[in-house]
């Protein structure tokens, strides 16, 4: 391991940011992907956006089972190396090639032979809108596996905390996304229109040609990669170890997006309009999310390895230094998406009515953004330790309420405004609740509280 990945000494400000900027700008290229193909199917028209947010919610359900690897590789190569065991590395990181491999074609297997009943759970009254969404559907469960594996390389990576690498891999996907999309899209040069199809289509090559670029990477890193025989026989211990760490956040995950879904459900009787309002608003919001989504690896693999050294004086302030970024970032989100939402929203569509609501809708959402940031930083601080449990409690609990929130505040006056509030109140909630938590948790831990002058010094 060179001294640049080793996040247990030095600089803390500086190893979070030399850690934390790339991995952010990692999760903005997976934003890109989303917003690319939004702003090309937009330009088509509100009917095929809600076609693609439709399918896309069995995408993102996809994301829970990428969670149970992605965790533990990044959990287990993060302690790993903290301890300077770079074997027991290498063995998290094959069961967990194991693990998502499975997963993707099992989940494919199962997009695809029930697409029809799994569309028509939403009770789209529109034709087409459920033909184009069953199209995307299929044809994105046709690469799933590259979808899938490459957030799995990111997370090695990032536990080894070189995360340059994915975002540099990211990037490239992100390119040849951005070429194909209008070409696939709206039919440019020899291509034929696709339009939804040609959405999904676009995004499972991006995808592939980034997997072939990891596999190429790793073939450099022989510390991390070398030796790994990947179709010999798992064993049950590292098997287990990585489903204890990474089915709570898996967990947490699947019942956020089947929420969502039951959410999308009630926003349907407003019609297609709201869809497409929901849809385009969560990418737009998705630049702080998955910001704070970003620095809450980084927190992850900071934590990690320096749990793994036993350094629980860094893991202490860089826990501060952390919400002190991250609260900075939630309110310029804040700013931003109350003070220009109608540009933002325009970026995406041109329909006056689909603007209008999403005008409401960003303003709703402005006010829960701080307080989502400081609910990543802290569950990545919990992720690193290994405690995967306390984010998931707090972020299922929380979730699940707003389905009764939505169904009575929709029921009076607020009418749809009130699913949008439901949705703004239950994140400030999280945000407040599991940063509590681990202030409380932090307390109690004897090693936590034994800091003295020498280690303060060392922490820089």
């Amino acid at each position: 391991m060179t001294r640049k990945n080793d996040l247990t000494q030095g600089s803390i400000v500086k190893a979070l940011f030399r850690l934390a900027l790339p991995i952010m700008g990692t999760s903005f290229v997976e934003m890109a992907y989303n917003l690319t193909d939004m702003i090309w199917v937009g330009r088509i028209g509100s009917n095929a956006v809600a076609a693609v947010g439709t399918a896309g919610f069995f995408t993102w359900l996809g994301a829970a089972f990428i969670l149970i690897p992605k965790i533990g590789a990044e959990v287990g190569v993060a302690q790993s190396v903290g301890r300077k065991d770079m074997d027991e590395a290498k063995v998290y990181i094959k069961h967990s090639i194991h693990i998502i491999i499975s997963l993707a074609l099992l989940y494919a297997s199962v997009l695809i032979v029930f697409r029809k009943q799994l569309i028509g759970f939403f009770n789209l009254k529109d034709a087409d809108i459920v033909n184009n969404a069953t199209t995307y559907l299929v044809i994105v469960s046709c690469g799933l596996v590259f979808y899938f594996i490459n957030p799995v390389f990111t997370a090695i990576f990032n536990g080894y905390g070189e995360s340059r690498t994915p975002f540099v891999i990211n990037s490239l996907g992100l390119v040849i996304n951005m070429i194909l999309d209008p070409m696939l899209i709206l039919g440019v040069g020899p291509f034929p229109r696709m339009e939804v199809a040609g959405a999904a289509l676009a995004t499972i090559i991006a995808q592939t040609v980034a997997s072939v670029a990891f596999l190429i990477k790793a073939t450099g890193k022989p510390e991390l990669f070398s030796k790994l025989n990947i179709f010999s026989a798992p064993d049950t211990e590292h098997i287990a170890r990585i489903a204890k760490l990474g089915f709570p956040a898996a967990l947490q995950s699947g019942l956020f997006t089947s929420i969502a879904m039951v959410i999308a459900r009630i926003i349907a009787q407003w019609g297609p309009v709201p869809i497409a309002v929901q849809e385009i608003g969560s990418q737009i919001e998705a630049i702080s999310w998955l910001t704070a989504s970003g620095f809450q690896t980084a927190m992850s693999a900071f934590v990690g390895q320096n749990y793994g050294a036993g350094k629980w004086y860094r893991i202490r302030k860089g826990y501060r230094v952390g919400m002190t970024i991250m609260s900075a970032i939630g309110i310029v989100a804040t700013l931003l998406l109350f003070s220009v939402p109608r540009q933002l929203f325009s970026i995406f569509v041109s329909e006056e009515e689909t603007i209008r609501h999403g005008i409401v809708y960003l303003r709703i959402l402005s006010l829960s953004q701080m307080f989502m940031c400081i609910e990543a930083t802290s569950g990545g601080a919990f992720i690193g330790l290994g405690k995967t449990v306390p984010p998931s409690v707090v972020s299922i609990t929380f979730n699940a309420l707003r389905i009764p929130a939505a169904l009575i505040l929709s029921s009076t006056a607020l009418g749809l405004n009130g699913v949008w509030w439901s949705i703004s109140m239950s994140s400030v909630c999280k945000g407040l609740a599991l940063s509590a938590w681990f202030v409380i948790m932090l307390k109690r831990r004897p090693e936590a509280r034994m800091l003295n002058d020498t280690e303060n010094l060392l922490a820089g």
